[in-house]
């Protein structure tokens, strides 16, 4: 395994840097607004799961009770 001195670490670091792609604040905006809109709707869904689940063991639970 080659070794690399520190000065060319951080050159290949520097070119490797230069080639990243970064998102346009458009981007990151539409991605975050996403991502909250995903969390709302599954926050709803297991919201109504948890009524469904509960709703049906009371009636289980009063009908043997």
């Amino acid at each position: 395994m080659a070794t690399t001195n520190p000065v060319q670490f951080v050159q290949q670091v520097r070119a490797e840097i230069s080639k990243v792609v970064w998102p346009t604040r458009r981007e990151v905006l539409l991605t975050t607004v996403m991502v909250f809109i995903m969390a709302a709707l599954t926050a709803v869904f297991f919201a109504m799961v948890d009524l469904l689940i509960r709703g049906g063991l009371q009636m289980i639970l009063t009908s043997f009770g």
